[in-house]
């Protein structure tokens, strides 16, 4: 099965495109566009998309990214349930916003985890862009982490993420995967306005203060 994933199928600009990298493009557009419209169907096309490209990710030497798959497995599977059970009174989750305290948190691992990896891949791989590799790693994790939670915020995650992984990809040949992290980068901006509008449209009106009485003629 592993051969038959990763046997080029065709060339993108003199490179050999795997049928692991086209299965991951398609199921991730799906998976991303699901996201955005909010659709439970979303994680379990998103683990099917993660197995592909933790294929894809190790035969490229993205070792970091390759293993970041693992995880996402497990995030995905967190935020099948969490999506379904994990609102008020085990109720379907609804959108919110990322807290002061969190983003702080968030922001702490972050940095934890970039340097911990860059660290890890520069002495125990042979990888080429160890720095991109764990920074993109660090990012997608967090980002993950606001989708299973539905935190508006982690769209801007996304698109951080994905303004860096678009030129790695490409260094590495993977032009397809690449051209997907482009189409990632639309549909971010998409459900990040979506995401938004659900924001707004739950929450409650403001009461309109009445003004003065009119002074009497």
């Amino acid at each position: 099965m592993i051969d038959w994933l990763t046997v080029p199928v065709f060339e993108v600009a003199g490179v050999g495109t795997t049928r692991a990298e086209v299965l991951g493009f398609v199921t991730g557009v799906l998976n991303v566009w699901l996201v955005a419209r909010q659709r439970i169907a979303n994680w379990p096309v998103g683990i099917a998309n993660v197995l592909l490209l933790m294929v894809l990710f190790w035969t490229a030497g993205l070792y970091a990214d390759a293993g970041l798959q693992i995880v996402y497995v497990g995030l995905g599977l967190y935020g099948w349930w969490h999506w379904l059970f994990g609102g008020e009174q085990r109720s379907r989750l609804t959108v919110s916003r990322t807290g002061r305290r969190e983003w702080l948190l968030l922001a702490v691992a972050g940095a934890l985890l970039t340097g911990g990896l860059w660290t890890l891949l520069e002495r125990a791989t042979d990888s080429t862009v160890p720095l991109a590799d764990a920074l993109t790693t660090a990012l997608s994790l967090l980002a993950t982490y606001g989708q299973t939670r539905k935190l508006v915020e982690s769209w801007w995650v996304w698109i951080a993420a994905d303004l860096i992984y678009i030129p790695l990809y490409a260094y590495k040949g993977l032009w397809l995967t690449a051209g997907l992290y482009l189409i990632f980068l639309a549909l971010c901006v998409l459900g990040l306005r979506a995401w938004r509008a659900d924001l707004r449209a739950a929450a409650p009106a403001t009461p309109v203060q009445p003004g003065p009485a009119p002074a009497a003629a």
